[in-house]
């Protein structure tokens, strides 16, 4: 019942920040989306700061669980690291709605010093996880796989925002990114 409550918690919490931003994610509001008391969410998470790291977390695992589903596909690794990245920009509800809590607690961890280092440890996982997909496809140096992670994520997150925004779609999004990818990681 207790992991239940936490996972509707969450999900309340990652649909209210979808749709009116972390700034405009009442607590009250996201108890009674997930249909249980204030004090029950405080008992759980603490406070908000702890709900918005715990949401965090929660969006990461969702994209990760996507991304060891694509693993399984292909063995071809250039092809997973492909399906791995466009897999971000996907015209489906909840890929957009993650993506948005992403971005949402990504622009406010400027100014909650506590959330960015819970976005820099979901960073640096996203990012080994990458750099471990580039070193299968091509041995290289751990600085070096790193690197081009990096240079991966990072258009991945630059994209992601003029994605949600509306200054690119989808397709042009995925172009974009596969000119990244080919550029860093020349099929072989």
């Amino acid at each position: 019942m207790a992991v239940d409550n936490q996972r509707r918690i969450l999900e309340a919490c990652a649909r209210r920040i979808a749709e009116n931003g972390v700034r405009g994610m009442r607590v009250q509001d996201v108890a009674k989306e997930a249909g249980v008391s204030s004090g029950l969410l405080y008992y759980h998470f603490t406070d908000r700061e702890g709900l918005l790291a715990a949401t965090l977390r929660y969006v990461n695992d969702a994209s990760l669980s996507r991304r060891h589903n694509l693993e399984a596909k292909n063995d071809e690794t250039y092809v997973e690291i492909r399906r791995h990245l466009l897999a971000e920009f996907e015209d489906i509800e909840s890929v957009k709605a993650n993506s948005i809590v992403w971005n949402e607690i990504r622009a406010i961890a400027v100014f909650e010093p506590a959330l960015a280092e819970h976005l820099e440890a979901s960073t640096a996982a996203w990012q080994t996880f990458v750099a471990d997909l580039v070193r299968a496809h091509r041995p290289m140096e751990e600085p070096a796989a790193q690197q081009i992670s990096l240079l991966l994520t990072s258009l991945v997150e630059g994209l992601s925002g003029r994605w949600l925004s509306g200054q690119i779609t989808t397709e042009q999004a995925h172009s974009a990114l596969e000119a990244g990818i080919e550029a860093l990681l020349p099929r072989p």
